[in-house]
């Protein structure tokens, strides 16, 4: 059987996560500019409208304004600097959310040349869930995974077998 094969590992699970918990008949609002998750998505049969680029710590307008019945924040929660003003700003009743997880062999990512491109927040998975929690989520299916890099090293190895990713499907409470 033929199989599509994505940019990286992290794409793949994620859609595996998306098409386990959101079917193809339930519109998106894609957190973030469009970017490729975002095409694979459409590509896979999603309806999916992302937002324009606004800065969503200053203008939740176009969170508060859609009719989506699903919000997918794919690696964002970490660029922002109230990610809970955001998670209360969604009226969807179904949300799927992965981040990067705190490594505790590596510093946060700060971009040298990019000032928007800097992670304020690298999380524990138990701080996205008390999070989700505190903002009025149940969560209802969660993964980790590895992000194995084609290094030599320390970091590298322990790469192998650190989980870097979480992603979380959750639904109003």
């Amino acid at each position: 059987m033929y199989e599509k094969t994505y940019p990286n590992k992290r794409f793949k699970l994620t859609l595996q996560f998306l098409q386990k918990h959101i079917d193809t008949s339930e519109s998106i609002l894609d957190l973030g500019v469009i970017n490729p998750l975002s095409e694979i998505m459409i590509s896979e049969g999603y309806t999916v409208k992302n937002t324009s680029g606004i800065d969503l710590d200053e203008d939740r307008s176009e969170i508060e304004n859609a009719t989506a019945k699903v919000v997918t924040a794919f690696e964002i929660f970490e660029h922002l600097l109230s990610p809970y003003e955001v998670l209360k700003s969604i009226k969807a009743d179904k949300i799927v959310i992965s981040i990067p997880l705190k490594l505790w062999f590596a510093s946060a990512y700060k971009s040298k040349t990019d000032m928007r491109d800097r992670h304020y927040h690298e999380f524990e998975d138990w701080q996205l869930d008390w999070l989700l929690e505190k903002t009025g989520w149940v969560i209802k299916d969660r993964q980790q995974w590895t992000n194995p890099v084609k290094k030599i090293g320390i970091r590298p190895i322990l790469r192998r077998f650190t989980p870097r990713y979480y992603i979380v499907y959750a639904e109003r409470a």
